[in-house]
């Protein structure tokens, strides 16, 4: 094929550009993700009270100690150290967190008179 002819056009950058750019938003649209999609939510979560959430939810914790809960064995995924936090063990300020399944979550560390303030993405209940 010789470059610039009918079968092989030859384009400007703008328009490779342009095109990606309306490919990349039509995706994210589709995974829920870019403009419109969900965005982190602040919540103060008071001492002695957990914070529950759906599988896929995101969690970073700002402000106070928290631990990781879970009503059976399984953990939770510090993506920030790829690495696994068991039910009962703290959970790092300042890491994302990802929750694999439903009814796992987080709750001010026993030891602290405090409550927590995090960044939810996902859906969440207080209990």
């Amino acid at each position: 094929m010789q470059p610039g002819s009918v079968s092989d056009p030859v384009v400007t950058k703008s328009y490779v550009d342009q095109k990606v750019t309306e490919l990349v938003r039509q995706e994210l649209a589709n995974v829920g993700g870019g403009s419109g999609g969900a965005a982190l939510e602040v919540v103060t979560l008071p001492a002695g009270k957990r914070l529950i959430v759906t599988g896929g939810s995101e969690v970073i914790v700002r402000s106070g100690k928290a631990v990781a809960y879970s009503p059976d064995s399984n953990g939770l995924s510090d993506l920030t150290d790829g690495k696994d936090i068991a039910p009962g063990k703290p959970v790092p300020a300042n890491h994302l967190i990802l929750f694999p399944r439903d009814g796992r979550g987080i709750e001010a560390d026993p030891a602290s008179a405090n409550g927590l303030i995090v960044l939810v993405r996902g859906t969440y209940h207080i209990e």
